[in-house]
């Protein structure tokens, strides 16, 4: 039995979770969430929501621990929202934003724009003698981590210098370079 899928999902004040058939929305104070779950019976029961498999199929089971991982994260999501934090590392990089527009300086010819999904808030901090970090905020985890993993690949960290955007916190592996 999964032991994720079992432990229940505690309903925090002001989310307010509604299941319709096989559609679950979730409603708090940042934004409303919606999602389809299969073959598993969800139970909204005083203040926990309560998930359990049609049967025992392998497939099942294994989709028994996710379900429950992702209506936690759609009650987190409403109830505190998700941030992630991208640092540019690299002589002349910069980032600045106006609105949903994300403008990237990150050592190509042209500055690259990125139009950011509306659910997504973007901040810029940049301070002297320090790298630019970028700032995702949602209610959303799946788009959030989406919008910045795409930011990242546009000039992701090289192994030597360590140059490029990663994760705030994020261990680079490193290579030596040539010895003489």
């Amino acid at each position: 039995m999964s032991r994720i899928g079992k432990s229940p999902v505690t309903i925090p004040e002001g989310v307010e979770i509604n299941v319709n058939g096989n559609v679950v929305t979730v409603k708090g104070k940042l934004g409303e969430l919606q999602q389809e779950f299969n073959d598993i019976d969800i139970k909204v029961e005083d203040n926990e929501v309560i998930l359990e498999r049609t049967s025992e199929k392998k497939q099942i089971k294994s989709k028994h621990g996710l379900y429950r991982a992702l209506i936690q994260n759609m009650v987190e999501g409403v109830s505190n929202g998700f941030t992630k934090e991208l640092e540019l590392v690299g002589v002349g990089y910069r980032a600045s934003n106006q609105g949903q527009k994300l403008d990237l300086a990150i050592g190509y010819s042209h500055n690259v724009v990125l139009a950011l999904a509306p659910e997504v808030k973007v901040e810029t901090v940049s301070e002297k003698g320090k790298n630019p970090i970028v700032k995702l905020t949602s209610y959303d985890k799946q788009l959030v981590g989406q919008v910045a993993a795409k930011i990242r690949s546009l000039r992701k960290p090289e192994p030597y210098k360590g140059k490029g955007i990663k994760f705030v916190g994020e261990q680079l592996r490193r290579k030596a370079g040539k010895s003489a």
